[in-house]
């Protein structure tokens, strides 16, 4: 695996370096020599962040957390990199796909049972949608007191979707079929 490990507002030292690429090397036994891990370790304030990405074969592996310690930080992101590699594995079983990027001893690993990785839809919700402006849609949104909010989009005809992003602005989500 190749890692890249950047710092924002932190100096990336030989001891952090040795510890993500410890920890995260644990994945090791999941994927192909040549797949990169891209780890951008950061601070803001008492908040240590990292985020690690993970491309795989059209699809990305991602998580971010935070605490008050990076080394705390680097323990968390690894636990739950493992857990979406097993809901991912499942996924990939289920739908009959080669792993690309993931070796043959991932797939043929049996599956830890675990409660927790289980997809399960508890509520279904039905709407109508009418066509609006991005822009509309997210002052719906904030009345609403969502995070995002599905409309479609009166210039596209397409369904679309806002959301609101961590930093306070708003994002946009248009389809794009492939």
């Amino acid at each position: 695996m190749n890692f890249i490990i950047s710092g924002k507002n932190i100096e990336v030292t030989p001891g952090l370096k040795d510890s993500v690429t410890s920890k995260l090397g644990k994945l090791e036994r999941y994927f192909t020599p040549d797949t990169e891990i891209i780890v951008t370790l950061s601070v803001e304030r008492d908040r240590q962040k990292i985020e690690v990405t993970i491309p795989v074969k059209g699809d990305i592996i991602r998580s971010e957390q935070t605490s008050t310690d990076m080394y705390v930080s680097i323990d968390l992101v690894e636990e739950v990199i493992e857990r979406q590699l097993r809901k991912y594995k499942n996924k990939l079983i289920a739908r009959h796909q080669e792993g690309g990027t993931f070796k043959q001893e991932f797939f043929e690993e049996e599956p830890a049972i675990d409660s927790n990785d289980e997809i399960q839809i508890v509520r279904t919700k039905k709407f109508g949608i009418k066509p609006m402006f991005p822009e509309d849609a997210c002052v719906q949104m904030e009345l609403l007191g969502h995070d995002f909010f599905v409309f479609s989009n009166a210039e596209t005809e397409e369904v679309n979707v806002v959301y609101k992003r961590k930093n306070g602005t708003f994002g946009l989500i248009e389809p794009e079929f492939q």
